[in-house]
């Protein structure tokens, strides 16, 4: 069943049309890949998922929900739930509090509660804590609570943007390049980290990534996006032997040796 479905979306800037009538279905349960070159328009749709930008055309609908016009903290409370190109977390604050920041949406207790440390208040906040040791074991950083982000390696402030994401109990986790950056230990084990989070909390997972081993490895579908527009979409063998994706990627002259060679 369709979790997501984008119909004719497109965002212009000025003159620049960065996204150009792209289609696109989540599937509940999945794990999908948008790859592109440089400059194709993924991380500008994945903005317009979010509420980052709104979209001049095309609908979007999520578990039969239209995302148009509502802000990104809507949309999270909806059940989607993302990570960015580059690390965006609280750096002075530390890793339980970052994770905390990421429920807000669920937590139901008013300042009211806090001040005078209600019953209800008090529950939540242990339920809370206990969410956070549960989502730090999840992502290999047990004992790490304590310490400041900005302190942790690259590879474990990666994961901290995850266990962040998934304190929102999200129905889809949208990945904005989380390999980037990581030796391939690193990506080994994101790989895995990412199949237990569908398996294990049912969260379906969309990701834009540059590394074709990790796309090839984990997608069932994956979806090819140049100059805003969608030029293929299928699993990962079509799209290994696609001669638009080769384009795209090698150029023309590649694509069309590379098919003689076939």
């Amino acid at each position: 069943m369709a979790l997501l479905e984008a119909k004719g979306v497109s965002k212009i800037f000025g003159g620049l049309t960065a996204v150009d009538s792209m289609d696109l279905v989540i599937e509940k349960g999945s794990v999908s890949s948008i790859i592109g070159p440089n400059g194709a328009g993924k991380t500008t749709f994945f903005n317009s998922l979010t509420g980052i930008y709104k979209p001049e055309h095309g609908s979007i609908t999520f578990n039969g929900h239209s995302l148009i016009g509502r802000r990104p903290d809507q949309i999270t409370s909806l059940g989607i739930a993302r990570t960015f190109q580059n690390i965006r977390l609280f750096g002075s604050l530390t890793v339980t509090e970052n994770i905390l920041v990421g429920m807000h949406p669920h937590l139901k207790q008013s300042p009211w509660g806090a001040l005078l440390r209600s019953g209800n208040y008090k529950n939540e906040e242990q339920a809370s804590f206990q969410k956070v040791l549960d989502l730090l074991a999840f992502v290999g950083l047990s004992g790490a609570g304590d310490e400041l982000a900005q302190n942790l390696p690259y590879g474990g402030q990666r994961r901290v943007e995850i266990a962040r994401a998934l304190a929102s109990n999200p129905q889809l986790l949208l990945l904005d390049e989380p390999t980037a950056g990581m030796n391939p230990a690193e990506t080994s084990e994101a790989i895995v980290l990412f199949r237990r989070a569908r398996d294990e909390y049912g969260t379906s997972i969309l990701l834009i990534e540059h590394d074709m081993n990790v796309v090839m490895e984990i997608s069932e579908r994956i979806t090819v996006m140049d100059y805003g527009k969608k030029i293929a979409e299928g699993s990962p063998k079509e799209i290994r032997t696609n001669p638009h994706v080769i384009e795209a990627y090698l150029g023309r002259g590649a694509a069309a040796e590379m098919l003689q060679e076939g």
